[in-house]
């Protein structure tokens, strides 16, 4: 009988500072999703270690006191990796792996090496390759060091194994090598955009882990790799999906987070223009989670950035099946009713009336509430359709279940 392989998890530790931009609360959840992060690079998360700094420290980015009681964990529990919510300069990285003798990674590092180990085509890697490499270049002179000490594992996939002998010169010659190689796809891809004729486009964009890809199946009746963890799509997918008589194109994008690399966001220019390019955006959102507000203003703020918050856009509110709510005792006289304690229906009382019937609330994986999702991307495509080809009118079906 053949033994059940188990799979290894890389000890980690977690650092996060709290100060006038960041309270307890929003650190608590800063470093929720970076313990997600790290679970998807394979890591596991030993502790955590918080400290309140107005100015992050210029040598090691926390204190000498904090920093020698970080140190004495990772020396008795034999932790492999320390991660920092935020990024670090080069001299911090320098003095703080100098110090406690083991890996150190920041959330740019972490986010990287995901895309890393999820870029699965070509285009993908390349992507993922220079914004590695343009991370790196500040690096190198600790990084060698640090290589020979810890080979492999989290935050030591891409560039990294491969180049250790490589030097300014040579990193810099890659980086502009690859630019090229990706202005040359990009004009590629751009002559495929092209030749989609004048068919409407739709693209689904939204803060990582959402439902995205889920809800693109459903749509397209595709498979469309979806699993629950960090940016398990990178590769953009383009599908024709037709509802009632009404053909369109769907496309699924990347997912959006907090402190998203510059890098990643240069890089996968390609990936955006298909933003940019869409006439409809179908914004997702996940409802279950506790934060969803925060994650609405970051996807927003990354549209602003690529010129794309003016366009036509659908909220798509995901996860009903998922959302739960805080409730108060009626006999608890003390404590202040807040959004948490909201239902869906008082949810739908707050900002989101101003949304109006630009909002949909649904379940991708139930397929609760599709039939009305469908209507409604329907009568909006053929809005923009019949804008675009006013002589060519779609007439609406009485059955949308057929498509």
């Amino acid at each position: 009988m053949l033994e059940k392989k188990t799979i290894e998890y890389e000890k980690a530790v977690l650092i996060g500072v709290m100060n006038r931009t960041q309270n307890e609360e929003k650190v608590t959840e800063y470093l929720d999703e970076l313990e997600f992060l790290t679970y998807t690079a394979g890591g596991e998360v030993s502790k955590r270690f918080v400290q309140r700094i107005d100015l992050p420290n210029p040598k090691t980015y926390i204190g000498s006191g904090k920093m020698l009681e970080v140190e004495a964990y990772v020396v008795e529990n034999n932790i492999g990796t320390v991660i920092f919510d935020d990024e670090l300069t080069p001299g911090q990285q320098r003095n703080i792996e100098r110090q406690l003798k083991c890996k150190i990674l920041d959330r740019t590092s972490l986010i990287l090496d995901i895309f890393a180990q999820r870029a699965q085509t070509s285009y993908a890697r390349t992507q993922v390759e220079l914004a590695q490499y343009e991370y790196l270049l500040p690096r190198l002179t600790g990084l060698w060091t640090h290589l020979e000490r810890q080979k492999g594992g989290i935050g030591m996939r891409g560039p990294g194994e491969t180049e250790i002998e490589t030097d300014r010169r040579i990193v810099r010659d890659r980086i502009s090598l690859l630019k090229k190689k990706l202005l040359k796809v990009d004009k590629q891809m751009e002559t495929q955009r092209g030749n989609r004729g004048a068919l409407v486009r739709v693209a689904l964009v939204g803060y990582t882990n959402v439902g995205k890809s889920t809800l693109m199946n459903v749509i397209s009746k595709s498979e469309v790799f979806a699993e629950n963890k960090l940016f398990a799509t990178l590769d953009t997918t383009v599908r024709k999906v037709v509802v009632g008589n009404l053909p369109f194109l769907l496309t699924d994008t990347v997912g959006f987070i907090r402190k998203l690399p510059t890098q990643l966001v240069e890089s996968f220019k390609s990936t955006l223009d298909e933003v940019r390019e869409a006439d409809l955006l179908l914004h997702v959102v996940d409802i279950s989670h506790p934060n969803f507000e925060d994650h609405i203003d970051s996807v927003n703020k990354i549209l602003s950035e690529i010129k794309s918050n003016d366009k036509r856009t659908i909220m798509v509110f995901n996860k009903i099946d998922q959302f739960s709510h805080d409730t108060i005792d009626e006999d608890d006289l003390i404590t202040e009713k807040t959004s948490k304690h909201f239902t869906i229906d008082e949810w739908k009382n707050t900002w989101m009336q101003r949304v109006g019937d630009n909002s949909i609330f649904i379940s991708a994986l139930n397929k609760e509430n599709l039939d009305e999702f469908r209507k409604r991307i329907y009568d909006e495509v053929r809005d923009i359709h019949v804008t675009r080809f006013p002589y060519n009118n779609f007439l609406y079906p009485e059955n949308l279940d057929e498509y």
